[in-house]
């Protein structure tokens, strides 16, 4: 049985927990596992990519509660926390103690800003270039923000949906 054969079996009830790790909003993971039966692995990449740009902004501040801020380590032995220390942990090592500070100011003022976390998909970034892109989109109007968060999310989705399909 081929993962997609796997993907397209699991109990609707399984799937969308193992969804609600990739993506906390759970309209997400609601569209997706609608979407079963599907014929190839593109197809659930696809349907996951629309399920993100359909999100209202209320879904993705659900999402985004369950991301830490950049920087913090993410609490607690769930999937999602896991996912959050590995996807943070290249950027972790990378920083000196001035970075690190900059970056919780940084954190702060955005938050004061915007009224919820800096998201951003740190993978493969270290954590200068993360402060450089926290910095830069300070200046950003509220639309512009909630169209790169909402764009962000989406990507660290995938690539957790990609995890999962990958362990099946």
């Amino acid at each position: 049985m081929g993962v997609v054969d796997v993907f397209n079996a699991l109990p609707a009830e399984r799937l969308e927990e193992e969804l609600l790790a990739c993506c906390a909003a759970p309209a997400w993971g609601s569209r997706i596992v609608a979407g079963r039966p599907y014929a190839d692995r593109a197809a659930i990449l696809a349907t996951a990519d629309a399920a993100s740009r359909a999100l209202s902004w209320s879904d993705v501040l659900r999402g985004l509660s369950a991301h830490p801020r950049i920087g913090e380590r993410a609490a607690g032995e769930s999937q999602e926390a896991a996912w959050s220390r590995a996807e943070q942990s290249a950027a972790a090592v990378s920083a000196d103690d001035e970075t690190r500070a900059a970056l919780v100011l940084a954190n702060k003022e955005y938050e004061a800003r915007f009224g919820h976390v800096f998201l951003i998909f740190a993978s493969g970034r270290t954590q200068a270039e993360i402060l450089a892109v926290a910095r830069e989109r300070l200046g950003n109007d509220d639309a512009e923000e909630r169209a790169i968060v909402s764009d962000e999310l989406r990507r660290i989705a995938r690539l957790r949906l990609e995890r999962v399909l990958d362990a099946l």
